[in-house]
């Protein structure tokens, strides 16, 4: 069981227990807070209080988090597109629309269920049973490169590499509208936004520093084609930076306008790039993948409305 420990400050006097504890605790969504208010998980003063409760500065707040039950993922016979393999790790070209482990709603039909049955028992443990072999991941409605690692000597080896920031992370995207610049570097803060919890935002609360460098490869009608290039690598980082630009990615149902001049067929993100030294090797590595067809077609009809 996990504990958290809160007070609660002046500038939360009078909120109500289960969203100011939602609040402090990212991890923990107001619906799952809720359910722990009714478990008797969350306790104020010592006391199990009802969700609806309203907290006064000073009250202590402890909240008990039980551990997650354990769901083994399955193999599944999905067809997947490997760049590179050897014994140790697996650079794969996810297509859009494929999640990449089981979560609610998505049990089945994963990455990691392909991955079960491509590799077996080879995978890194160190993402538990979940996420085995995951070292990053990438929005289902994005497309792109992954790494998995085959063994946990490898995947820390990789994370680590992440960490540094040595760990190359270029993406193509189409975005709404132009630049002033043709090249620049977005330098914002990542959090959960306060308003809807299964989005992100650029916010000083509870957030994490978030680095993005943009290169500006071609205007086109309405549009631009970018490269983004991730220093940082946080939950939905290229979408949340460039909505706050005021250039959503193109086809983005999330952050983008509800309505686009044109049809994109799908979100334009691809993982076009990555790098990365080989964690047994050391040999520095690097693979390119190509746009997927729906993402060229876009760039082709974009195009042709120049001429």
């Amino acid at each position: 069981m996990k504990e958290y420990r809160l007070t609660i400050g002046t500038d939360e006097e009078g909120s109500r227990l289960d969203k100011a504890v939602a609040e402090r605790i990212p991890e923990l969504s107001r619906s799952a807070v809720q359910a722990l208010c009714k478990s008797g998980n969350v306790l104020m003063n010592g006391r199990p209080q009802d969700k609806n409760a309203s907290v006064k500065a000073g009250d202590e707040i402890l909240v008990q988090a039980p551990d997650p039950q354990p769901m083994d993922a399955t193999g599944e016979d999905i067809p997947l597109e490997i760049v590179y393999e050897d014994d140790d790790l697996l650079v794969v070209n996810k297509p859009k629309g494929m999640v990449v482990h089981p979560a609610a709603g998505n049990y089945t039909g994963t990455l990691v269920n392909a991955l079960l049955y491509h590799c077996g028992g080879s995978l890194s443990g160190i993402g538990g049973v979940i996420r085995p072999g995951i070292v990053h991941r990438i929005d289902k409605d994005t497309s792109g490169l992954l790494i998995v690692a085959k063994n946990d000597t490898a995947h820390q080896a990789l994370s680590e590499q992440i960490k540094a920031h040595t760990f190359t992370r270029e993406y193509a995207a189409v975005v709404h509208g132009h630049f002033k610049e043709q090249a620049f570097t977005v330098n914002a803060p990542v959090g959960r936004s306060q308003t809807d919890r299964k989005k992100m935002c650029v916010t000083d609360h509870n957030s994490r520093h978030a680095v993005t460098h943009v290169e500006v490869l071609e205007e086109l009608p309405g549009f631009s084609y970018i490269k983004c290039r991730l220093e940082t690598g946080r939950t939905h980082q290229i979408r949340v930076h460039m909505a706050y630009l005021g250039h959503p990615v193109a086809g983005d149902r999330v952050y983008g306008p509800r309505k686009s001049p044109v049809d994109t067929q799908g979100q334009c993100l691809h993982a076009r790039t990555i790098g990365f030294r080989h964690p047994v090797t050391g040999e520095w590595m690097d693979f390119t993948s190509q746009l997927p067809p729906y993402f060229e077609a876009l760039l082709q009809k974009l195009r042709s409305q120049q001429r």
